[in-house]
């Protein structure tokens, strides 16, 4: 569940940083170095975040294709 709520958060962050930076390019108007260094944290919490979620996989923390927070059987969401 933690690491549901983390993945959320560096989302949040990611679109953050993608929304400052947009603000920063038209502000500055390309003199600035903002909107670079915006960008280069974008970069650096996507991959942070692809890593974490790699890292949950393996440990086990999220599976691929699981609904949510609410932990229902697989065969009650499968029709067969």
């Amino acid at each position: 569940m933690l690491s549901k709520f983390l993945i959320i958060f560096a989302l949040i962050a990611i679109v953050y940083t993608l929304i400052s930076s947009f603000i920063f390019m038209l502000r500055d108007q390309g003199e600035g170095k903002r909107t670079v260094r915006r960008l280069s944290w974008r970069v650096g919490l996507s991959v942070l975040l692809f890593v974490l979620i790699i890292a949950a996989m393996a440990a086990g923390w999220l599976r691929p294709g699981s609904f949510g927070p609410v932990r229902y059987p697989v065969s009650e969401l499968v029709d067969p």
